[in-house]
């Protein structure tokens, strides 16, 4: 014969406290006395008793379950960064659910639209936009979204991420007073927020001190492609003496090709510098020049800006853009008196 399934009125009968009690026990975020906890807690591992997380929330009208959604993670950015989001959602009592979506704005509605079946209590998007209807949607069916690594020109939207630009234009500023004339850039996704402002942040640096792209390339946030970009840009007479490549992942790849393929000396005959500081960065076969992103910041201001979405419904979206440091290490020169 089955055994009866344990409630919470079991538990409370053998620790002698209220039903209520119970219930706020095994609620994070509640209020409950260090003796009563801990009346609750031996008699629920003395039965054997688990929470109804499903029953719960039909009773509170919150799932406290969390839509990720990324579109890729072969970045080593994203890996950490959606750990981390994973991490410090749990601490709040949270269950993440991650969604895998391409960047075609089909695939991802498609996959919002099953999101919202599973009533989760909110939505952060990494590496990923979303469409207006999507983002209307979501909206009326009360449902926050936050941003993560991206933007889009939609007030409403809460998005968190770096200042990509400034970033950008640090590392012009720093290539064109090392005094590299052939500056070149190797672009990832265009349809991505972050190419658009690294880019543009960029060649604001170059246009103020009176230059412009020596030479442009589509790398696409893909390794092969990048790999393909790095060849048609070097292997030829004039070829640039340095290069932004729009993140790291795709710079390691450059760095390969210029160094074991076309037999180039990385800073000596090409500078290469990055974007994300990830870090394989660091590795002593890499040693790359980049620009930070705070990947604990910006997770601390999605969870924040999220949580406050949900508890507030009716809080101001907020845009926020971290500071990114410059990260000077050997794959770039350095200008003349450069602090090692």
């Amino acid at each position: 014969m089955a055994q009866d399934k344990v409630t919470s009125v079991d538990v409370a009968r053998l620790a002698g406290v209220s039903q209520s009690a119970v219930s706020r026990y095994f609620t994070p975020g509640s209020s409950v006395s260090k003796k009563t906890a801990e009346k609750v807690r031996e008699a629920a591992k003395t039965l054997g008793y688990r929470p109804n997380i499903l029953a719960r929330s039909l009773i509170t009208g919150r799932s406290r379950m969390i839509g990720l959604v990324v579109a890729y993670l072969e970045n080593y950015f994203y890996p950490e960064a959606l750990e981390k989001l994973s991490t410090a959602l749990q601490a709040e009592g949270y269950h993440v659910l991650v969604f895998m979506a391409s960047q075609t704005a089909g695939n991802i509605d498609d996959v919002l639209a099953e999101i919202l079946d599973y009533q989760v209590d909110g939505i952060i998007m990494a590496s990923a936009a979303l469409s207006s209807e999507l983002s209307t949607r979501c909206q009326a069916a009360g449902v926050p979204v936050v941003l993560f690594n991206r933007r889009q020109d939609d007030p409403s939207l809460t998005a968190i991420g770096s200042d990509n630009v400034a970033g950008a234009r640090a590392l012009a500023d720093f290539l064109i007073a090392a005094g590299h004339e052939r500056i070149a850039h190797i672009a990832g996704w265009e349809g991505a927020s972050t190419q658009r402002d690294r880019e543009a942040g960029f060649r604001e640096g170059l246009a103020a001190a009176g230059r412009e792209l020596y030479a442009r390339e589509l790398g696409n946030f893909e390794p092969e492609t990048a790999r393909e970009a790095a060849r048609r840009m070097f292997d030829r007479p004039g070829r640039p003496d340095a290069v932004f490549v729009a993140n790291d992942h795709m710079a390691f790849f450059v760095m390969d090709v210029l160094r074991f393929e076309l037999g180039l000396s990385v800073p000596d005959d090409v500078s290469v510098v990055g974007f994300d500081d990830v870090p394989p960065a660091a590795w002593p076969a890499y040693s790359l020049t980049t620009v930070r992103q705070r990947a604990n910041r910006m997770v601390e201001e999605t969870v924040s800006a999220l949580l406050e979405l949900i508890e507030n419904p009716g809080a101001d979206a907020k845009q926020i853009a971290l500071e990114a440091p410059l990260i000077v290490r050997k794959s770039a020169r350095k200008p003349e008196g450069w602090a090692s």
